[in-house]
C-alpha cells in the first residue's frame, strides 16, 4: 500500500492558498445520474478559474483498463493522449470568492491512501467545510424538482434540506470514505445525494448539473452563473416533453411517478400513514420508461434544436 505522500504531487510554484477555505469534492465514476457530477467538473474547469494545487497520479490510482485515457488519431499517426484528471484546485465563483475543488475521476485503487492524502492537504490549509455530491438514479418524475438527501454532520442543511432519509447499505464510493474520514476528524461534512428521474439517469440532463451547482453555493455561500445550462435545460425539457406528450403509455407510467412523489412530499397516504418514497403503487422501471426515450435522448446531436432526430 503506498504512503499517502505517494499519491500526489504538489504544483511547484502553485497559487498562494488562504487558510480557512471551504472545500468543495467532484468524482466521477460509480454513480452519475445525468451526468451531474461530470458536467458540474466540466462547468468548474470553464468557469471558476482552477489553479492547480495538487495532482494526483494515475499511475497509483487508475485503473486504466476500466477508464482508458483517450488518443486522437490523424489520417496515418497519433497527435494526442489525454489521460484523466485529479486534481486540488483554487477556485473561484462569480463573485471572485475562493474555494478549493478536488475534481476528476474517482481513485480506483488506494483509497485509505488517497483518504489520508486529502486529510493531510486539508490541514495543511485548515479547510473550513467538506463539501460533495453524487447522483443516483430514483423512480421520481421529471416534471418535479430534484430531490436531495444530505449526510454528514451539517444539522442546519441536513434539518432543512433532506428529502429522503432511509436506513440502508449501499456500495461505497471514495466519496462516501472522504465524508466519512473527515467527519471522524470532526470537520464540517456535507454530502449532498441528487435523486434523479431513474428514466433519465443515462442522459446528460442539465438540470442535474444545474442542481450540484446549487447546492455547492448554498452550502458554501458561493455564487454562481449559468445561463448556458438554462437554455441547455429549457431544449432538453422541451425534447423530453415532446416525447412524453406523443405516447399515452409513457404519460401514464410518469402519471404514477407524480402521484407517488407528491404523497410522499406531502406525508401521508391516503391512509393517513407515513408514505415512503419507494412504496405505494406499482412502479415502472428504468427499461419501460427509457424505451420510448432512449433512441431520442442518447444520440440527439448536442447542437440540435430542431425537435425529433431519428
Amino acid at each position: 500500500m503506498p504512503l499517502s505522500d505517494d499519491v500526489y504531487e504538489r504544483v511547484t510554484h502553485g497559487p498562494e492558498v488562504p487558510r480557512g477555505l471551504p472545500l468543495v469534492v467532484l468524482m466521477t465514476g460509480f454513480t452519475d445520474a445525468g451526468a451531474a457530477v461530470s458536467g458540474t467538473v466540466d462547468y468548474m474547469r470553464t468557469h471558476a478559474d482552477l489553479q492547480p494545487i495538487a495532482i494526483f497520479d494515475n499511475d497509483v490510482l487508475l485503473d486504466y483498463r476500466a477508464r482508458r485515457p483517450i488518443v486522437t488519431f490523424d489520417a496515418d499517426h497519433l497527435t494526442n493522449y489525454v489521460p484523466p484528471r485529479l486534481e486540488l484546485c483554487l477556485a473561484r465563483d462569480a463573485l471572485g470568492q475562493q474555494f478549493l475543488l478536488l475534481a476528476g475521476y474517482e481513485p480506483d485503487c488506494a483509497w485509505e491512501a488517497f483518504a489520508d492524502a486529502v486529510l493531510d492537504l486539508a490541514d495543511d490549509y485548515a479547510v473550513d467545510s467538506m463539501t460533495w455530491v453524487h447522483s443516483i438514479g430514483m423512480p421520481v418524475p421529471h416534471t418535479r424538482p430534484l430531490a436531495v438527501t444530505v449526510s454528514g454532520n451539517r444539522r442546519d442543511l441536513i434539518d432543512q434540506y433532506s428529502g429522503w432519509k432511509p436506513h440502508t447499505q449501499v456500495p461505497a464510493t471514495a466519496g462516501h470514505l472522504l465524508e466519512y474520514r473527515f467527519s471522524e476528524e470532526d470537520h464540517r461534512v456535507a454530502g449532498f445525494v441528487l435523486l434523479v428521474p431513474h428514466y433519465l439517469a443515462d442522459t446528460d440532463n442539465p438540470g442535474a448539473t444545474i442542481a450540484t451547482i446549487e447546492w455547492i453555493a448554498r452550502a458554501n455561500e458561493l455564487a454562481f452563473l449559468f445561463d448556458d445550462l438554462t437554455r441547455d435545460l429549457d431544449e432538453y425539457i422541451g425534447k423530453v416533453s415532446e416525447q412524453v406528450a406523443a405516447n399515452d403509455e409513457l404519460q401514464r407510467l410518469i402519471g404514477r411517478l407524480e402521484k407517488q412523489y407528491d404523497a410522499y412530499r406531502a406525508g401521508t397516504t391516503a391512509t393517513g400513514e407515513s408514505s415512503p418514497l419507494l412504496g405505494g403503487v406499482p412502479m415502472p422501471s428504468a427499461d419501460e420508461l427509457a424505451a420510448e426515450l432512449e433512441r431520442y435522448l442518447a444520440n440527439r446531436p448536442k447542437d440540435d434544436g430542431k425537435g425529433t432526430t431519428t
